[in-house]
């Protein structure tokens, strides 16, 4: 006999919810199939054989054959993202719902819609929201968060959020690290063997994320400049501006497969703090500059105030504009407590994750006395 399914929707966004996906769901695979949900194919790591990717259009970009007399409508309080007359999401609607019929699913887990873990409900499928930090006790989260049966939390307890209602609380699974390689982190000399970089200089590395427009570069300027004996790195997407004039120990490298090897490598990162470069960085252990960009529901400033609660990080709002604002930062993050940062991640939290979400759809199914055509299936 074999396991019902678990359908998991991937926001294609950003890089780590790709990556969270596929380390749960490589490690899922062993107990019982998965398909995962996402517009884009092309942005998941490597995935073991038995996941299943299935394309759907996108539930936020338009295609052009949008009804512009739709456009002006309200949404409800309990929506976030609903456009009217999209085929598009119509689409990507009906073929999940047929997946739920067809595959009897056994749970559907959304990171991150507060529509779709809604649709689940409404469609009787089982639901599990992936929780992430901002503002969102608005009616649309706390429906999705209310009709689910658990909550993943790819983070640590004491990330947590003040004032999470405590049934909420009662149904989540934290999974620090979710989404990292569970590997040991190379040290400081190894990696940059790796990477041929010198063993006796100092390294400020910059990480950009992808979820944005690009990390500003005019500031690193500033800093840089300050910081002449060091040589200052970027991976990641940058933004630069006609009025800088960039030192000579400021590079920039783009997008590299191998980022947690130039975290390792470095002296200091500065970053924002999305969910993969904040786990990175906490299991290098780093002095640590934090500026958090901009997203939907002030995901990142919310991020931002619980490391800074912790003591994990030293976090501006906005970008340095002189060079006593980054002398300050770093005086700051030399004072951190990088055990505490290593001590924040769980090298098993992938395999955490999967366990406790399989215990889950055995739990909820069990005793139900589920007949049909399937009746042989395990929950």
């Amino acid at each position: 006999m074999s396991k019902r399914p678990i359908g998991y929707f991937v926001h294609h966004q950003g890089r780590g919810h790709a990556e969270r996906a596929a380390a749960l769901a490589n490690e899922l695979a062993t107990e019982r199939p998965i398909t995962l949900f996402c517009t884009r194919d092309d942005i998941f790591p490597a995935m073991d054989e038995r996941v299943e990717i299935a394309t759907i259009p996108s539930l936020f970009e338009p295609t052009g054959d949008e009804p512009a007399a739709l456009s002006d409508h309200r949404t409800p309080e309990t929506l976030h993202c609903a456009p009217l007359g999209w085929r598009s999401v119509r689409r990507a609607t009906a073929t999940l719902l047929q997946w739920f019929d067809e595959n009897d699913a056994a749970l559907f887990v959304t990171d991150v819609s507060a529509e779709l873990g809604q649709l689940a409900r409404i469609a009787s499928v089982p639901h599990v929201a992936v929780l992430q930090h901002g503002e969102r006790d608005d009616a649309g989260h706390m429906a999705s968060y209310e009709s689910a049966v658990g909550i993943l939390a790819p983070y640590a307890a004491k990330l947590e959020q003040p004032g999470r209602p405590a049934w909420m609380v009662g149904k989540t699974h934290y999974a620090p690290g979710l989404g990292i390689s569970s590997g040991r982190m190379p040290s400081r000399e190894e990696a940059r063997r790796r990477l041929d970089l010198p063993q006796d200089k100092r390294i400020v590395l910059v990480v950009a994320g992808s979820g944005g427009g690009g990390t500003p570069t005019a500031p690193l300027t500033l800093g840089a400049r300050d910081d002449c004996d060091a040589l200052w790195i970027t991976i990641g997407e940058i933004s630069s501006e006609w009025h800088e004039t960039p030192p000579g120990n400021l590079s920039h490298k783009g997008w590299v497969d191998n980022p947690a090897d130039w975290i390792a490598a470095a002296d200091g990162v500065v970053s924002s703090c999305g969910n993969t470069t904040v786990h990175m960085v906490c299991a290098a252990g780093k002095p640590w500059i934090v500026v958090p960009e901009w997203r939907y529901f002030d995901e990142q400033m919310c991020k931002a105030e619980a490391l800074t609660d912790a003591g994990l990080a030293a976090v501006t709002k906005t970008w340095p504009s002189h060079t006593g604002s980054w002398r300050k930062l770093w005086d700051a993050a030399s004072r951190l407590d990088t055990e505490a940062q290593q001590a924040l991640i769980d090298e098993h939290a992938a395999k955490g994750a999967a366990t406790w979400l399989d215990d889950l759809a055995t739990q909820i199914w069990a005793g139900t006395g589920v007949q049909g055509e399937k009746q042989e299936v395990l929950a």
